[in-house]
């Protein structure tokens, strides 16, 4: 196996190779450290780097896999790489922004801090865009994040620096937080697995986790790994009052799904969609067909309205808040993004504003409810383009899709739906590429708090089309 392969191993494969000592988490560390310092300068997906505690971390962690008897854990010598808007204790968090440049945590998240209990080896951070805000990953203080699979291109947001890192070989798992899609908008762009969890299935810090509309989830480049982060990470903390208190065990293996009621639509009835991934979307569709499932095309009756009325307005008020809370004092060290975000959301009307994207929310659901009532899921594409260009300008007004004129931030994704409808779990698998190289991917919408389901149909789509990332022709050329 070459230093290659090792970087793209699944988190499952490395765990059985660790557990019959044919592979030390120390040598995959590694390996990862490696390519990052060869690949990493091209796309600028990593911020901080915590190389040296890795190999320690690594070491230790051989050691137990070693100890004849020795007791290992979950995800024990499994490299991780952690979103620079999660709270990792003793590190700093800067959310992309220069205001927080030297802010260090005391305390690591509960997602994060189950994963470190589970063992993983934490490599470094990922890049994200300033307050997560934006569907761009690029910052005054990181820099534009590229997508390896097409550095012209960028790699979606704003998880957007855990999805590159995962396509291009950086690590082996990823973490990502989704209040607008910053999970599955990257998953589908770089041509990874993003899951955005029913709000409350993974604990969260403050104050994400009393965000409806938020979510934080696992990353990867397999659905197994997913489903194997998902089972560490799942489940109520004494510490957040909106997680939930069922504990959901996911499958890590494909099964039938024969007979499964699959509705799916390209475009949600108003959204302009580019024809890579329409093209790629429909042969998605004829892959589940053919595992036996009964695919029926659905009308949602949905409008411009979930647009004019939804996340877009309560994003304004949500991250317009904190915009606004920084301006006066930091506006020299803000993007231009987050500035005229600010600017904006001082125009708005008032607090009273944000009950109109939940009115819209329960208006989506009088249609979508009744469709996951008589099918298993709903599939739509993950993104309707496959990305932007690195340098692209979220307040371009001259910004177009298939030749429509759109809205630059959400014009071109199809995931902040599914945050209004946040007890969904929706997650997003590749489903091809463009032209350009750069992916698409779908998004499976389960019925509320079904995730299992949604994960038996993602395991029997991945080992229909074969995997992703298993051979170098299958791998981005950076």
């Amino acid at each position: 196996m070459t230093n290659d392969d090792l970087c793209y191993l699944s988190a499952t494969e490395a765990l059985k190779l660790f557990k019959k000592r044919k592979l030390s988490p120390v040598e995959l560390t590694r390996a990862l450290i490696a390519r990052s310092e060869k690949v990493n300068p091209k796309i600028n997906c990593l911020a901080d780097r915590y190389f040296e505690e890795a190999i320690g971390q690594a070491k230790a962690s051989e050691a137990r896999y070693m100890k004849r008897g020795g007791k290992t854990a979950a995800l024990d010598g499994v490299p991780l790489a952690v979103k620079d808007a999660q709270r990792l204790q003793g590190k700093r968090t800067t959310q992309g922004s220069l205001i927080f440049k030297d802010w260090v945590d005391d305390h690591s998240d509960p997602m994060i801090a189950r994963l470190q209990t589970a063992g993983a080896v934490i490599l470094a951070r990922t890049t994200t865009p300033e307050f997560c805000l934006s569907g761009i990953t690029a910052s005054r203080i990181w820099g534009v994040t590229r997508n390896p699979w097409n550095t012209e291109w960028g790699p979606g947001g704003s998880s957007g620096g855990s999805g590159a890192a995962l396509a291009a070989g950086l690590t082996t798992l990823a973490t990502g937080t989704d209040i607008g899609g910053s999970i599955r908008i990257p998953a589908g762009a770089c041509g990874v697995v993003g899951y955005k969890p029913p709000h409350g299935r993974n604990p969260d810090g403050p104050p994400a986790n009393f965000d409806r509309f938020n979510h934080c989830g696992p990353m990867t480049r397999t659905v197994a790994d997913a489903a194997l982060m998902q089972n560490v990470t799942s489940g109520p903390h004494p510490l957040d009052h909106d997680s939930l208190r069922q504990k959901v065990k996911l499958p890590t293996e494909a099964a039938s799904i024969k007979g499964m009621k699959i509705a799916y639509s390209v475009d949600l009835g108003y959204v302009p969609v580019e024809p890579a991934v329409r093209k790629n979307m429909l042969a998605a569709i004829e892959v589940f067909r053919k595992l036996g499932a009964k695919v029926e095309e659905v009308n949602l009756g949905w409008t411009a309205d979930v647009e004019n009325n939804g996340l877009h307005w309560y994003n304004l008020m949500h991250f317009g808040r904190q915009t606004i809370w920084h301006l006066k004092n930091s506006k020299h060290l803000m993007t231009d993004y987050a500035i005229k975000f600010a600017e904006v959301a001082q125009k708005l009307t008032g607090p009273d504003d944000v009950h109109k994207p939940w009115a819209q929310a329960h208006a989506m659901y009088q249609t979508l409810g009744p469709v996951l009532a008589s099918h298993d899921l709903f599939i739509c594409p993950t993104n309707n383009a496959p990305s932007v260009t690195a340098e692209h300008d979220p307040w371009d007004d001259s910004f177009t899709v298939n030749g429509q004129k759109a809205d630059p931030e959400f014009g071109w994704v199809m995931t902040h739906q599914f945050n209004m409808l946040h007890n969904c779990p929706v997650l997003s698998v590749p489903s091809g590429h463009a032209q350009t190289r750069v992916p698409t991917g779908i998004q499976l919408v389960g019925r509320t708090w079904d995730d299992v389901k949604v994960f038996r149909a993602a395991l029997a789509y991945e080992k229909a089309v074969g995997g992703w990332y298993g051979t170098k022709k299958d791998r981005p050329r950076v």
